[in-house]
């Protein structure tokens, strides 16, 4: 991970006319983003409204339509883009003896962890886990981990290559209150410290009007985008979130 660098605003993720249909069937049409670095990205709707798969199409896991940019603004390069990704939940069976520096360092070395532990590799780890306060769990077992404490880890492991882009699917599933509210004081303080842009789906509405820079309301296309202020008074949010009372 890169030391901490205050966001430049300079580097942004564009979006353009992204669609994706399953058959006969549009699930997403016509979305246009511009996603600034240092800035936490909303992105709320009903259930169906393809909140999902528009995270599964910037992944690449879904074909579509349209383009997806990485662009540094100072001189118009359109760079490669680096993608860290949280999903929903990850099942993992009990008694399964993987331990954290197993999981996170399988996924980032070309060699079986078991074989050898690098030296390197745990300084690295460790220094993305203390991010998230759970360098402690370094050599815990992964099954043993409670809900909480995975998404921590998973949360270290989606910014060990020091993402341009980090996608959060609804990452706090499952997650009590007091889990919730370090979860969005920690991304706060990750979006205001690295050079990185984040895209949340979320559905607590009270910590995405608390937390977000910038909130996206999907419903199989982009039906309002903006300020907390100006989509949380809008029209249309109000016609989504009534119907679904």
């Amino acid at each position: 991970m890169r030391k901490i660098v205050k966001p430049c605003g300079l580097h942004c993720i564009k979006v353009k006319h992204l669609g994706v249909s399953l058959g006969q069937q549009v699930i997403l049409e016509d979305i246009n983003l511009h996603i600034h670095c240092g800035s936490l990205n909303a992105v709320i709707g009903r259930n169906g409204a393809g909140k999902s798969t528009l995270i599964r199409a910037i992944l690449g896991e879904t074909a579509h339509t349209g383009t997806i940019e990485f662009k540094d603004r100072e001189n118009g390069r359109i760079q490669k883009m680096k993608i860290g990704y949280v999903p929903q939940a990850m099942n993992i069976e009990k008694q399964t003896p993987v331990s954290v520096y197993d999981m996170i360092a399988s996924y980032h070395s070309n060699v079986p962890v078991f074989l050898k532990k690098s030296r390197k590799m745990t300084e690295k780890i460790l220094e993305c886990l203390k991010i998230f306060e759970a360098d402690y769990l370094l050599n815990q077992q992964v099954c043993n981990l409670s809900g909480g404490e995975l998404q921590r880890v998973l949360l270290s492991m989606a910014i060990l290559d020091s993402p341009n882009l980090l996608l959060l699917d609804e990452p706090v599933s499952g997650i009590d209150q007091n889990g919730m509210e370090l979860f969005y004081q920690t991304i706060y303080r990750l979006k205001e410290n690295y050079d990185l842009a984040i895209i949340l789906i979320s559905h607590d509405l009270d910590y995405v009007r608390r937390y977000a820079d910038k909130v996206i309301l999907l419903d199989k296309t982009v039906l309002r985008q903006g300020s907390v202020k100006e989509v949380f008074q809008s029209q249309e949010f109000a016609e989504v979130f009534q119907a679904g009372a």
